[in-house]
């Protein structure tokens, strides 16, 4: 069965809510009012690309500096203030380049955070998953701005090279993470929405 885009799961919320219908009606609805019109732009569409990155050396540690723009739209503004939450990923990988066969991996990391919607503080949460961190915001704007910079992120150390060519890539994505309740139960057999930029890729200054 084909994924069930973000704007189904937010019209039988929706309907859930307003008519108070058992929620194989409310799936039926949504599906009806869903097919009765023209397919909607995806929630995750617009722009998701790696803008920038590059790694300073200090005291035989790599810090990687990157920039990415992800897409803002109302249906993922929507989708957050209805409990659903987005898991963002940055993924590093660091490869020694090898003559005549496959590169050899050194590096492959991955820069984990969440982003919630608080309904009580009307405040936009990023939870970074390995360090428990969090940073709370007024708008989605901030928030994804804030996704968007990373700065001084740890990633390699000299002793892991051995001499040779090395490349470094970088990639981001997004994608849907918890899903409410309400909306798992009867959902459950859905595929999680997602998107990932392309690799971002440049020699390692050794």
């Amino acid at each position: 069965m084909p994924p069930v885009p973000c704007s189904l799961l937010l019209l039988t919320r929706r309907l859930l809510a307003a008519f108070g219908c058992a929620p194989a009606l409310g799936l039926a609805l949504a599906l009806a009012l869903v097919w009765a019109r023209p397919a909607a732009a995806d929630a995750l569409d617009g722009v998701l690309e790696v803008r920038s990155a590059y790694v300073n050396i200090d005291k035989g540690v790599f810090l990687l500096y990157s920039r990415v723009e992800y897409p803002m739209t109302p249906a993922i503004n929507e989708a957050l203030r209805d409990g659903i939450s987005l898991t963002f990923d940055l993924e590093v990988r660091v490869e020694r380049q090898r003559r005549m066969w496959f590169n050899s991996s050194v590096v492959d990391l991955t820069l984990r955070r969440e982003l919630t919607y608080h309904v009580v503080s009307d405040r936009y949460v990023v939870h970074d998953v390995r360090s428990g961190d969090q940073t709370t915001f007024a708008t989605l704007d901030e928030a994804l701005a804030f996704l968007g910079k990373v700065d001084a992120w740890p990633v390699l150390v000299e002793p892991q090279l051995d001499g040779g060519n090395y490349t470094i890539s970088v990639r981001a994505g997004m994608r849907r993470g918890h899903l409410p309740a309400s909306l798992r139960a009867i959902l459950f057999w859905t595929d999680d929405w997602a998107r990932q930029s392309e690799w971002y890729t440049w020699s390692l200054p050794v």
